[in-house]
Parts: structure tokens; sequence; C-alpha cells
């Protein structure tokens, strides 16, 4: 399914996304349907995000931002939510070197104060390991929600509105854009979203004010590169108007 949306750049629907989201969703699911703990869930979802990423770098996108840890996760158990944090540095201790000697830059957006310090010193080393590659850039939400991000986009606003840097009637879109998460990358142009939920959850409201949508039932685990295939050529066959019509049109 795919409904139209994201912020103007190229109209044609021939040309693929050059940034990519993707909210992975069904790693709990697949382990309880395997009779295995989450844990276990969020092990293989770990593989599915090495297929991901790789088939990404493959098909030449610019950006893929991977919804790995919500701001409101840390409501999960005690348990889920420790072995998420040693899943995380285990992925960062394994995956970075690849990822570096594959020319994809990896930075985490996102709320990192909250982490230990351990984690928050192998995130600094890992994007600065990978500050200058020129590939895919790789974006990991950890501690991320849609909401923060434009809150701390509007506070800094509003500190240089307190400071006299700016009047409030100078404030655009364009300066809150600045401000926000991923502003130095392309728009977001296609959102998936595994496991059968039809919803955002959160994740990169402003970023994705016009992308294209497409939802599936395959748990993230499952996820695979025909999956993957699919969804971009779902996003092939869209016209995107941008809130305008298509040409010839009288529509309104």
């Amino acid at each position: 399914m795919l409904s139209a949306n994201q912020a103007p750049q190229d109209s044609s629907s021939t040309h693929g996304p050059r940034h990519v989201a993707i909210i992975m969703d069904g790693n709990g699911r697949w382990a309880k349907r395997q009779g295995k703990m989450r844990v276990i869930g969020h092990r293989a979802g770990a593989k599915a995000v090495r297929r991901a990423v790789s088939y990404a770098a493959n098909q030449g996108i610019e950006a893929l931002t991977l919804y790995a840890f919500s701001s409101e996760n840390w409501n999960r158990p005690v348990q889920e939510v420790s072995a998420l944090m040693e899943l995380f540095v285990w992925a960062l201790d394994s995956e970075v070197k690849v990822l570096h000697r594959n020319n994809v830059r990896l930075k985490i957006i996102g709320d990192v104060s909250r982490f230990n310090a351990r984690l928050q010193e192998k995130i600094r080393n890992s994007e600065a390991l990978t500050s200058k590659n020129t590939g895919l850039t790789l974006n990991i939400a950890a501690n991320y929600g849609g909401r923060w991000d434009i809150i701390q986009g509007v506070r800094h606003i509003a500190e240089q509105v307190r400071c006299g840097e700016i009047s409030p009637e100078q404030i655009t879109e364009d300066m809150l854009n600045q401000q926000v998460c991923m502003s130095d990358l392309a728009p977001v142009d296609l959102v998936i979203r595994t496991g059968g939920e039809h919803r955002i959850s959160n994740f990169l409201l402003w970023q994705i004010a016009y992308a294209e949508l497409w939802f599936t039932d395959v748990l993230w685990p499952d996820f695979d590169e025909q999956d993957f295939e699919g969804a971009l050529n779902a996003f092939a066959t869209r016209e995107r108007r941008f809130g305008g019509t298509a040409p010839g049109s009288d529509q309104v």
C-alpha cells in the first residue's frame, strides 16, 4: 500500500528514492512464532538490517534511516531494554568496521544522552570513524521520537529569538527544517513499515511530510532483498505531485 507524500525535489516516478526510511516492526512476534524469547527476534532483526543496508548501498540509494529504538521503547520490560542496549553495543563493535570498508557513513539520530557512557563513547567513535565516507549514509534512530525532534528544533529557534538574533516574524519553514535531524540529507522519499501495522509511530514526523508510504505484513527478521525490491518497484509507479495536479489535469 502506498500513499502520496514527501518534500518536493524530483517529481519523476522513473527515478528511485534517494532517501528510504524503515520502521522495523515484528521482531517480537517473529520470536513468539518461533517459540523463542523476544531477544532472539531482535538478533534476527539485526541480520535483516545487514541485508537492507547492503541492498540499499548496491542500489545507489543515498540515505537509509532505520527506526531502531523509539523514545517510547523505554517502557518495555527492563530485561528487553537491557538486551536491546547490549545488542546495540554488539552491532557497533561488530559491524562498524564493515560499514567503513564499504564506504558507508554512520549517523545516530536521537537523544543519546540517556544511554550509558560506554554506549555513548562507542557511538562517537563509530561516527568519527565513518565521517569521511562518501557512499550510503546510514542513520540509526535510537531513543528517537518525531515530536522530540521538532521540539529540539523549536527550542533552538526560540533561543535565537530570546537573544535578539531573529524576530518571530522571520521564522520560516526552511529555518525549522535546518534544525531537525538529517537537515543535510535529501528529504525522505519512501517510508517502509514491516509487520502489518499501518501507522507512523512518531517517526520522522517533519521529514516524511511528502514521503510515499509502503506497508507489508512481512515481519522484520524475514524482510529480504525481494521485499525491498518490491517497495522500490511500488515507489516507481507513483506519480508524485507534491500537492499539485498531474500535467494536463483539470482536477482540483
